[in-house]
């Protein structure tokens, strides 16, 4: 496995989680990395990318403002603290490597982790 994400779990609304995507060096280093979700019966969606340098980052309309992608080049690690859950939040999320808004634009996509945003 090239992207390990972690990190999900059951919270609250309005409450917060942190997401890591640990991966290997050879898909991580000179790479953009991103967010995507999917929620039971619907279509994969963005949420957040950002450029090797951290110079950049994308996101999402329904997650700007409460969420937050960055990485730590030397751990080979991408995060996304997610605050201010909602319960259209919930969904596996996952991580890829690639830059845009649409899945096609990534490759050596990990397995995700399930968020559960429920009281």
């Amino acid at each position: 496995v090239q992207l390990q994400a972690s990190g999900g779990g059951l919270v609250q609304p309005g409450g917060s989680l942190g997401l890591s995507c640990a991966a290997s060096g050879s898909i991580f280093v000179n790479y953009a990395l991103g967010w995507f979700r999917q929620a039971p019966g619907k279509e994969r969606e963005f949420v957040a990318a950002i450029t090797y340098s951290s110079s950049s980052e994308y996101y999402a309309d329904s997650v700007k403002g409460r969420f937050t992608i960055s990485r730590v080049n030397a751990k080979n690690t991408v995060y996304l603290q997610m605050n201010n859950l909602k319960a259209e939040d919930t969904a596996v999320y996952y991580c890829a490597r690639g830059w845009g808004s649409k899945p096609r634009e990534y490759d050596s996509w990990g397995q995700g982790t399930l968020v559960t945003v429920s009281s």
